[in-house]
């Protein structure tokens, strides 16, 4: 039985949201957003530029905060966490993959993975233990020495897959992942998301205009003027 007909015979929640609602200098951009995204499901959402996606991914994310709602992750109340909590539970709950890479450029491909483990006080042999694992899953352990500069686009967003991946966090967030690929680069990114689903069971939220990777997806949701429409 395929991945689209397993996924939902048991919906544990990992992420509920209800009722979300941003505004920004009185302009709404999202106007109620209801949703409910189970454990190990890989999520895009798709609509047109400016109709609220990456708002609501950073929502989701933490990285900012909804004006009214509620929203669960992992059976937490996030909206209620300030601070040192609420950085706390990002650092290891969350993983983000974003369009471009932000690596540090003085920064070796192990160095920039291990940058959240060290934010979580997990020691330098042991964090680069954890990457140097994950470069290999991901086919790039040779390059751990290299520095972005002296990487692929490609293989410069591997590493960026591999530093949302340290902290074995449960929710994966992505924005428009390959936008910045080539057609072969993304879909083996593509390729990828699904195998890391498989193997780490992590839920993924991806936003793209990517058409193959969204009809790969488990569930399309569309955003339209700041609402997901059925």
């Amino acid at each position: 039985m395929g991945l689209k007909a397993t996924a939902f015979l048991i919906f544990v929640s990992m992420i509920k949201a209800s009722q979300l609602t941003k505004s920004y200098s009185g302009l709404q951009v999202l106007k109620g957003i209801d949703l409910a995204i189970g454990a190990g499901e890989v999520v895009s959402i798709v609509g047109a530029s400016g109709a609220g996606k990456t708002t609501l991914l950073q929502i989701l994310g933490t990285l900012d905060k909804a004006d009214q709602g509620s929203l669960t992750i992992d059976g937490v109340d996030v909206l209620s966490l300030k601070g040192n909590a609420l950085a706390d539970f990002r650092n290891r709950k969350i993983g983000f993959i974003f369009q471009f890479h932000q690596l540090l450029p003085e920064f070796s491909a192990v160095e920039n993975i291990c940058i959240p483990s060290w934010i979580q006080g997990i020691s330098k042999k042991e964090s680069a233990r954890k990457a140097m694992e994950l470069l290999e899953i991901l086919g790039l352990k040779d390059r751990a020495d290299h520095k972005p500069s002296e990487l692929s686009g490609g293989e410069q967003q591997r590493v960026a897959v591999a530093r949302a991946l340290i902290n074995g966090p449960a929710v994966i967030l992505a924005d428009e992942p390959s936008g910045n690929l080539d057609s072969q680069s993304a879909h083996a990114l593509h390729d990828l998301f699904f195998d890391l689903r498989q193997r780490f069971n992590q839920t993924f939220v991806i936003v793209t205009h990517n058409q193959e990777l969204a009809g790969r997806s488990d569930r399309m949701l569309t955003i339209r003027d700041g609402r997901i429409v059925y």
